[in-house]
Order: structure tokens, then C-alpha cells, then sequence
């Protein structure tokens, strides 16, 4: 069994180091400068991450946060911002590309690589060159795609923490599902917005995106240190202990509230304001989704206050 969670630990690691490799190749290719190697520095963490947990830990993660999901975020966001970059600015450069927005499409391209995979042809060259002929806007949601699943997929994966139960795991595994969700509807659909007049929109739904994405190696939404029952009467047996009592009991869903409105729906709904005020884009799915990000905004408000008003009665009842 120990030897299992190596295994998966170790196996992790190298598909998020693959996914950032292939991230950086695709970013030489389009810029076709071989200066851009020098985004694999960006790796140095992560493998320094990867012997010290493999050697000391046995590849077990920690309990609140996982510095491998971070430093594999740090390997490859930096790819993605050249890419989603220069494909807003080179928009109409390449009309020939090949879509991949049906299954006819799909089966057609791999119909390609079986011919070019010849006894007589450079197969890495042929295999380079069809990949080279995706639009790039396949390519960059294809990243997208397959970073949030290789989250989601690698946190399963990778060996619990200390103290981390397998329902705490499920239950991160779900909201990481929904998140993930959200992160993608919110850079395909707004990216799509931007007009060619209003480069500087990309840089803040970019910036956005990336304040987002640091949701994922943090995993106080539901792993939280739990007081023992002594500890919870000390606590409320003490004069102005509102503040307390709150923390002690209600860390996960307070940890919840603000990650909702500070790094997810708080700043979505900034974004998609902005865009709808002062860019003057209108159309039914942007708002939709901003009022969708009000409420959710709304209810994360009103949450709150129904958690202050569950505490305060009980820490100011009379003692006898």
C-alpha cells in the first residue's frame, strides 16, 4: 500500500510536468523563438518540491495546502498568458487552421496522423506539424481543459495528508469539480468578448483567472481543525467570546464565504460589469452569468449573517 501511494505520488508529478511541457512547446511553436525554452526554469520548483516530499514525506501532501498544485500552476500559467496574448493579437493570422469542433472534424485529424506516420516520414516532425495546424483557439481551451482535470484528477491521485479524511477528500474533490467548472466558463466566454479596440480587457481576465486558479492548492474549504468539546465550552463560558465561538465552529463555511467573494464570484462579477459598463459588450449569456455571480455573491452575504446571528445568542445568554 505504501508503495501504491509512491507510485501515485511520483506518477502525478510527471503528468503535471508533461502537460507543462507540452504548454511550452505549443508557446515556442507559435512564437517560433527558441528563447522560450527558458519558461522550463519555471520547473526548478516543482522538482525540488518532488524530491523533498518523495525523500522526507513518502510523497504525502499536507494537510491545508499543496505546494506541488502550486508550483504546477506557477510552470504553466505563464505559458498560458503568452499564448491567450498573442492569440489576441494575431486573431485573423492563420484562417486556414483546422477546427476541432465536431467529431467529423476530430476523426479527420486523426485520419491525418495515421498517413503521415509512414514508414518513409519523420514521424515526430509529421506529428509536430498537424499539431501545429490546430487553431490556436482549440489549443489554449484544450490547456485550459486539461489543466483544471489535471487538478482535479491529481489531487485524487496524490497521497493524502495528515489528518485528511477520505470524506474531506471527496468533498474537495467536488467543489474543485464545480470550480473548475466556473474558472472555464468564465475565460472561454469572456476572452470571447474582448474586441480588438480593448487589449487591455485580456490583461485583467487573465490577472482574474490567475487569482482564481489559487483556490486550488488551498484546501481550508473543508479540511479544518476540529475543537474537541472542552475546548467549545471554555470558549463560550468566556465574556465577549462572539468572535471566538465563530471560528471555532464555523472556519469551513467562513473559509467558503471568502473564497467565494475574493477569489471567485466577488471578482467574476467585477469583470463582467466592467465589461457590460464600460466596454459596452451585451449579450444574453454575459448576463446571465453576471446576475448568476450577484446572487451567489448575495447568498455568501446572507450566509454570513445567519452564522453571526447562530453564535451571538448563545455567547451572550446569562450564566448561572
Amino acid at each position: 500500500m505504501q508503495f501504491l501511494k509512491f507510485v501515485c505520488a511520483v506518477v502525478t508529478r510527471v503528468l503535471f510536468l508533461l502537460l507543462s511541457l507540452t504548454a511550452v512547446w505549443r508557446v515556442i511553436s507559435v512564437k517560433n523563438d527558441w528563447w522560450f525554452w527558458l519558461l522550463t526554469i519555471l520547473y526548478v520548483p516543482l522538482l525540488l518540491e518532488t524530491i523533498v516530499t518523495l525523500k522526507r514525506r513518502r510523497g504525502h501532501e499536507y494537510k491545508w495546502f499543496s505546494p506541488v498544485i502550486l508550483f504546477f500552476l506557477i510552470s504553466i500559467i505563464p505559458s498560458i498568458w503568452i499564448l491567450e496574448l498573442h492569440h489576441q493579437e494575431n486573431k485573423s493570422s492563420n484562417p486556414q487552421c483546422k477546427k476541432l469542433d465536431s467529431w467529423k472534424n476530430v476523426q479527420s485529424m486523426m485520419e491525418s496522423f495515421n498517413i503521415t506516420m509512414g514508414p518513409d516520414t519523420n514521424t515526430l516532425k509529421a506529428i509536430e506539424r498537424r499539431l501545429s495546424s490546430i487553431c490556436p483557439n482549440d489549443w489554449i481551451l484544450a490547456l485550459h481543459q486539461a489543466l483544471l482535470i489535471l487538478l482535479i484528477v491529481g489531487k485524487w491521485l496524490l497521497p493524502l495528508g495528515g489528518g485528511v479524511t477520505r470524506d474531506e477528500l471527496s468533498q474537495l474533490l467536488l467543489i474543485f469539480v464545480g470550480t473548475a467548472a466556473d474558472i472555464l466558463e468564465f475565460t472561454s466566454e469572456t476572452l470571447s468578448d474582448v474586441k480588438d479596440s480593448s487589449p487591455q480587457l485580456v490583461y485583467i481576465i487573465l490577472a482574474v483567472w490567475t487569482w482564481s486558479m489559487l483556490q486550488f492548492p488551498l484546501h481550508l474549504a473543508v479540511v479544518t481543525s476540529k475543537p474537541d468539546e472542552s475546548r467549545e465550552e471554555q470558549v463560550e463560558e468566556q465574556q465577549g467570546c462572539c468572535r471566538n465561538i465563530l471560528l471555532e465552529r464555523h472556519s469551513t463555511d467562513i473559509w467558503n464565504i471568502v473564497e467565494s467573494l475574493f477569489i471567485q464570484d466577488g471578482p467574476f462579477l467585477v469583470v463582467r460589469l466592467t465589461v457590460i459598463i464600460y466596454f459596452e459588450v451585451f449579450h444574453q449569456m454575459l448576463v446571465f452569468f453576471a446576475i448568476k455571480n450577484f446572487l451567489v455573491v448575495i447568498l455568501n452575504f446572507y450566509r454570513l449573517v445567519v452564522i453571526c446571528l447562530d453564535v451571538r445568542p448563545k455567547s451572550q445568554s446569562p450564566t448561572s
